[in-house]
Parts: C-alpha cells; sequence; structure tokens
C-alpha cells in the first residue's frame, strides 16, 4: 500500500467513486463511505500534532503515547463494531458524527422517481419543486 507512490491517495478516489454506484450493494457502499470519512477524521490527529511541533512544544513522551493509544483502540473498536454489524447484516449506523454524515450522502429510494418513459431519474428536491410551483403561478 505505502509501497506505490500516491497509493493512499488513489485509493480514497477509487472508495469515492464504487460508492455512488447503485449496482454495488447498499450496506458494501455504506462501509466504502463510512471508510472515507473515518480516513478524513484521522488525518486530523496528526495534523493537529504536527502544528504542535511546529510551534516548537515538546509534547511529554506519556501524552503523546496515550494519545496514540486511544485513537488505535477507538479505531479497532469502530472496525470491530463495523465487522459484526455487517456480518448480521446491519448497516453499522451508530458512530457518532460519521454514520450521520454517510446516511446524509448515501442515495435511498426516497431520492428517486420514474419518469413517462420508466427510466429512474432523481426526485426534484422540496425547493426545486417550490420554485417550480412558484414560476408554473406567475405564468398564469
Amino acid at each position: 500500500y505505502r509501497a506505490i507512490p500516491f497509493s493512499g491517495f488513489i485509493a480514497f478516489f477509487v472508495l469515492y467513486f464504487l460508492t455512488g454506484n447503485p449496482s454495488i450493494n447498499r450496506l458494501v457502499r455504506y462501509n466504502m463511505q463510512q471508510a472515507i470519512f473515518l480516513d478524513v477524521a484521522l488525518f486530523f490527529p496528526g495534523l493537529i500534532g504536527g502544528l504542535v511541533a511546529l510551534t516548537g512544544l515538546q509534547m511529554p513522551l506519556i501524552v503523546s503515547q496515550i494519545s496514540n493509544d486511544a485513537i488505535f483502540i477507538t479505531l479497532l473498536g469502530v472496525i470491530g463494531y463495523c465487522t459484526v454489524s455487517s456480518l448480521l447484516g446491519i448497516a453499522p449506523n451508530k458512530i457518532p458524527l460519521i454514520s450521520k454524515a454517510v446516511e446524509d450522502r448515501m442515495p435511498n429510494v426516497e431520492m428517486f422517481d420514474l419518469d413517462t418513459d420508466g427510466n429512474i431519474v432523481f426526485r426534484p428536491r422540496e425547493e426545486e419543486e417550490e420554485a417550480e410551483k412558484k414560476d408554473d403561478k406567475d405564468k398564469k
């Protein structure tokens, strides 16, 4: 994974584009999207550590070790929860902040409609429907 240049960047975009493919099982797409959000969330502790190092402050070794251990144990817990939930066929949607963001991002049945030819199309948003109704009233 690290031997290939930009492999993490490439994997990020592959997962991102695959989550929009409705022919893939929803649970698999859900887990791919969660993996993307977890990857982004794990970026921030490293960023904070780098910023602290740039200021010249020296963090005590025990604080660094406890922080790294806490992040690692939390990540193991999240991976374990997602694995068990997925094996049971349940969407792992109880992870704070991340699950809500994934739910908002995932397409669902309510987002689609059938047009007059029987093709599946995105349903217009409520704001767009209200704007169309207003335009229709203005034309009359």
